[in-house]
């Protein structure tokens, strides 16, 4: 069971909370809506602070419960990395959605507070203050996923779960690519603007 714990957090995260939650409300499929992307930040565009706030927390939920379970279930630091590293996956490349996911930014921030809520607590902080400093999602998002394998060996001390972050962070910042030239470019959309 243990080592089937990845399998089960990929399949987990590819279940889609944006495509859930805006069918179950009678919403737009967030895929033919603004960004095209299937996350929390799009479906509070088109779908309003609700169904955003019940797809954060969905996404968030899919990367906290496999690595818990893994915890739970006394698993290596590296099972629970792989765990963690599996459930952004689903979340990016969704098996059930034709591979066609969202950011991961609410996913890892769960995985996070899996290992360590300190760690969670820490991303979540480091997101705010970056978020109210410089209005940018995106740029609030990859400066705490940058800092998520500090996050993780200051809470748990463990070269695994750091490599996991870095690979997790990696993920997140490869999926904002488009994001990252837009910050550059200053033509990136700031928080509370249409």
């Amino acid at each position: 069971m243990i080592y089937a714990m990845p399998v089960f957090a990929y399949l987990i995260g590819s279940i889609s909370s944006a495509i859930i939650v805006c069918k179950l409300m009678g919403l737009p499929d967030p895929r033919t809506q603004g960004s095209g992307n299937p996350g929390a930040t799009n479906v509070l565009r088109s779908g309003g602070k609700k169904a955003a706030a019940v797809t954060l927390l969905g996404d968030a939920l899919k990367g906290l419960l496999p690595v818990l379970l893994a915890k739970g279930l006394g698993a290596t630091p590296e099972i629970i990395g792989l765990t963690a590293i599996a459930a952004v996956v689903g979340h990016l490349f969704p098996v059930f959605f034709q591979f066609r996911g969202g950011k991961g930014v609410a996913t890892a921030f769960g995985t996070a507070f899996g290992v360590s809520w300190v760690a969670g607590l820490l991303a979540i902080a480091t997101w705010l203050a970056m978020a109210l400093a410089f209005r940018y999602s995106s740029l609030a998002a990859l400066t705490a996923l940058a800092l998520l394998p500090l996050f993780f060996w200051i809470t748990a001390k463990s070269t695994a779960l750091v490599i996991a972050a870095l690979v997790i962070a990696a993920l997140v910042f490869w999926r904002h690519s488009e994001n990252i030239k837009r910050l550059a470019a200053g033509s990136e959309s700031r928080i509370g603007s249409k």
